[in-house]
């Protein structure tokens, strides 16, 4: 799922933060699974990179920082009931945020894209450092910003593809000192890694073949799914 949300639909990834959360403690499963969306960026990074929008990284990055220390505030002071109820809410609201999204702007001009407001950005930034370190559920945040800006598919998947590899390397130094990464869920992840390849080979040979509209769709789906089940196993 990982591997599968990294280079087709990121909404996919949600599915995998319930699992990781289901199976082991919830708040040591944010960390426990950074390294393998790490490795996942990677592929994901080399797949995409000359698609990415370096202007738009540039815009939201600066708003990332905040959030993610916010985030990491968050973490040091909830048990694991708590956060698998705000890893279930967090994927709630950005799936309710991405369903007004496409009623607002159905019929948007993709060769037009629009400017999105300065401040409407830091916000976003802000937002989705939070839902990553609290829960590694950025992605429909980030989905909502790119479709906001009017980026194509593969433009999307590329600058995504940066931002989160950039986000997640700048998340390890919290995480650990969080005591969230251990040598036993390292040891996990490197298990994982040939299933994640697989996931991406499989993601990187569809995604070409679907249509705008059928990705955003696909992607809202998969993180609403996702949310529904979290919050039920709380």
């Amino acid at each position: 799922m990982v591997g599968f949300a990294k280079t087709a639909v990121g909404g996919v990834g949600s599915l995998a933060v319930v699992l990781f959360a289901v199976v082991l403690p919830a708040r040591e499963s944010t960390g426990a699974l950074l390294p393998l969306l790490i490795a996942g960026d990677l592929v994901a990074v080399a797949l995409y990179r000359r698609h990415g929008s370096a202007r738009e990284l540039v815009r939201l990055l600066p708003g990332v920082v905040p959030g993610l220390l916010l985030g990491a505030w968050f973490v040091a002071r909830v048990d694991n009931t708590t956060m698998t109820l705000a890893i279930g809410a967090v994927l709630v609201v950005m799936g309710a945020v991405q369903i007004g999204l496409r009623l607002t702007r159905r019929h948007q001009d993709l060769r037009e894209p629009p400017t999105v407001h300065p401040v409407w950005t830091a916000a976003i930034g802000a937002v989705a450092g939070f839902a990553t370190m609290t829960a590694n559920a950025a992605g429909p945040v980030m989905a909502l910003y790119l479709v906001m800006a009017g980026l194509p598919m593969l433009q999307m998947l590329g600058t995504g593809a940066w931002f989160f590899l950039v986000v997640n390397l700048l998340k390890v130094p919290l995480s650990t000192s969080l005591d969230l990464i251990s040598w036993s869920s390292l040891l996990l992840d490197a298990c994982l890694v040939p299933a994640m390849l697989l996931g991406a080979f499989v993601g990187a040979r569809l995604v070409r073949r679907w249509r705008q509209r059928q990705f955003e769709l696909a992607t809202l789906a998969m993180s609403i799914v996702a949310a529904g089940l979290l919050i039920a196993s709380a």
